[in-house]
């Protein structure tokens, strides 16, 4: 469902350049679910932007769907990740100035979704995130875990292929972290839906069917990984 060939990604820093990916390769099947582990600055937010195609590597290519992301022009490409992908953040990122209903409903209403079908999908959504009666609360009206409930309706309301999801757990106690992340696997498991999770948690990629280790923009996978 998604392939990664030789992703190469580099800044200029102090005059010189600062390499952050280097020849990074990696394949995803269609409901696969993976995490991505490594330590702080190895790479794994990078590569889960590149995926997600909000950056694009100095070399290498990425396929989803069908699709080569670097050669879609930039309308393409937004309208392609809005179509294909769902994205998850440890800071939720919810818009403070947006209902519940509103929040999770933005995708649809950028992909022109009609209004009895958006009203339909947001019901479903609702009450699989158990927040039936919240649909018009505001963002800091919810607690964390309940934000983060809204952001994965918001993220798979669109039915995506593949969803990124960067330490979704991350700003969550223990108990409500290990209910949302319930909640994230079976949805995308009913789903269908390709998952990879980015985090730091042993806990958290012990859920996955496979983990991946980012070691200094390297990918190691297979025994190496098993030591992490």
């Amino acid at each position: 469902m998604l392939q990664a060939s030789h992703l190469h990604y580099a800044y200029p820093e102090a005059g010189r350049e600062h390499t952050v990916l280097r020849d990074v390769s990696l394949s995803l099947q269609a409901g696969e679910h993976v995490a991505l582990v490594g330590s702080s600055g190895s790479g794994k937010s990078t590569l889960l932007n590149l995926l997600g195609g909000i950056d694009m590597p100095a070399s290498g290519e990425i396929q989803l769907a069908g699709k080569v992301l670097s050669r879609l022009r930039e309308p393409e490409l937004t309208l392609f990740r809005r179509q294909h992908i769902g994205f998850i953040y440890q800071q939720f990122n919810l818009i403070p100035t947006l209902t519940v209903a509103e929040n999770i409903l933005l995708p649809l209403m950028l992909l022109g979704v009609e209004a009895a079908e958006q009203q339909r999908r947001l019901q479903h959504w609702l009450a699989a995130v158990q927040l039936p009666t919240r649909g018009a609360a505001f963002p800091d009206q919810l607690s964390g875990g309940e934000q983060q409930r809204v952001a994965i309706a918001r993220a798979l309301i669109h039915q995506p292929a593949l969803v990124l999801a960067d330490e979704p757990t991350g700003n969550l106690d223990a108990k409500t972290g290990a209910l949302v992340l319930d909640l994230l696997f079976s949805l995308a498991d009913a789903a269908q839906q390709t998952l990879l999770v980015v985090t730091h948690s042993r806990t958290v990629a012990e859920r996955a069917g496979r983990i991946l280790v980012m070691v200094d923009g390297g990918l190691q996978t297979g025994a190496q990984a098993l030591a992490w």
